[in-house]
Parts: structure tokens; C-alpha cells; sequence
């Protein structure tokens, strides 16, 4: 049987995943200040992300401000605006897919081909999600570590991996081991059509064979009767 305590942890953890990608693509701590050089002003701290910049001032006043026009940014923030939604999107698209197929709900009956197959189709697009937000936050830290160490960059202009740099990776990790867990959950078709272990709870290559039947004796009476002649 499919251990639905495996696939609600697994799913519990794709749906932590996801709400931190919500987090990541809402926080503006993307890029931070780096204090290095003669930039030592530590009342101000800036940070930029991908829908807006803040400068934070240690008196705990904070101003934020939406970026002017969207083509005028540079490339891995346009990137990153689009596959963050679209991790979003087929976030909420792989909960709804992972439910039905769960072995714990009561969608699709008692068809457990059709279940498998959503349960699979659901693990599938958490990884997918999970990719959507390895891509711009690995973007961006390559951008931010790029500028950093390139001496034609001014020391005011660079700046440092923020903590939703760090929180995307957390997330994306998560969402794509807990949709390849789920994947896992879902039984295999073998050869000839039969299922394997899984939602059935017995294949048929495992059940036991049946003892063929005993030659009947042969009697008088069941002879023709010619055989008398």
C-alpha cells in the first residue's frame, strides 16, 4: 500500500515550499548594501529587489519605492519578475493536482490508475515550480557576486547576497525533493499492464498459483460403448 503518511509529509513540505516563494518573490532583500571601503555608512542600509528598493535607516524608518519603468531594469530582474509569478502560478496548480491525487482524498473514486497518474502529474510540476525559482535567484547571486569582485564597478554600486537570495534556494530545494518524493509515491505499470505494489495493496505477479486439477479416473461408465466390443 502507498504510505500516505510519506505523501502528506511530502506534500506538507511542497506547500511550506511554496509560501516561501511567495515570501521570496514579495521581499525586497534581493540584493543588500555592501559595506566595503570607504562605504562605511552603516545608518542606511539599501536594498533592492525585484519589485522594488528600500533604504532602511536604523532609527527603524523605512521608505520603499517601486521601480519607474520595468524596461529600464536590468535582465535577471525582468527574469526574475516573470518566473517567480510563474512559480506562483504552478504552485498553486501543483496543490490542486497533488490533492486529487493523494491516496487520503476521495477525488478521481476508487480509480487508482487515474490517482497515480495525478499523484505523479502533481510531484512533477512542485519540481518544475521548484526549477522556476532556482533560476532567478541563482541568476541574480551570479549577478550580485559577478559586480562584486569587477573593479570597474564603483564600491557605492555593489552589493551582497540578501536573505531572500538565501530563502529561494531553501525553497526551491524543498519543493523539488518533496515533488520528487511524491513522484515516488505512485505506483509503476509493469510489463503486461499490471500495477506493482502501490495503491493496490497485492500485484498479481505476487499472488499465489493455483494447483492444477487432478486427472479424473476413468470408469466403466465413462467409456463409449464401443470400447466393450
Amino acid at each position: 500500500m502507498v504510505n500516505t503518511g510519506m505523501q502528506l509529509i511530502s506534500f506538507t513540505c511542497a506547500v511550506t515550499g511554496w509560501i516561501m516563494a511567495i515570501a521570496v518573490t514579495a521581499l525586497p532583500q534581493w540584493k543588500v548594501s555592501a559595506f566595503i571601503g570607504n562605504n562605511i555608512l552603516t545608518s542606511e542600509i539599501k536594498w533592492e529587489g525585484i519589485w522594488m528598493n528600500c533604504i532602511y535607516q536604523t532609527t527603524g524608518h523605512m521608505q520603499c519605492k517601486t521601480y519607474d519603468s520595468m524596461l529600464a531594469l536590468p535582465p535577471d530582474i525582468q527574469a526574475a519578475r516573470a518566473l517567480m509569478c510563474l512559480a506562483i502560478f504552478m504552485g498553486w496548480l501543483s496543490c490542486t493536482v497533488s490533492c486529487c491525487g493523494m491516496k487520503c482524498t476521495t477525488c478521481a473514486g476508487d480509480d487508482r490508475r487515474a490517482k497515480a497518474g495525478i499523484a505523479l502529474a502533481g510531484g512533477i510540476l512542485f519540481i518544475l515550480t521548484g526549477l522556476c525559482v532556482l533560476i532567478p535567484v541563482s541568476w541574480t547571486a551570479n549577478t550580485v557576486v559577478r559586480d562584486f569582485y569587477n573593479p570597474n564597478v564603483p564600491i557605492m554600486h555593489k552589493r551582497e547576497l540578501g536573505q531572500a537570495i538565501y530563502l529561494g534556494w531553501a525553497a526551491a530545494v524543498i519543493l523539488m525533493i518533496s515533488g520528487t518524493v511524491l513522484s515516488s509515491t505512485c505506483p509503476l505499470m509493469e510489463r503486461g499492464g499490471r500495477y506493482r505494489r502501490g495503491y493496490i495493496g497485492r500485484s498479481f505477479a505476487n499472488s499465489p498459483a493455483t494447483a492444477p486439477d487432478p486427472p479424473k479416473p476413468i470408469t466403466s461408465s465413462s467409456l463409449p460403448m464401443r470400447e466393450y466390443v
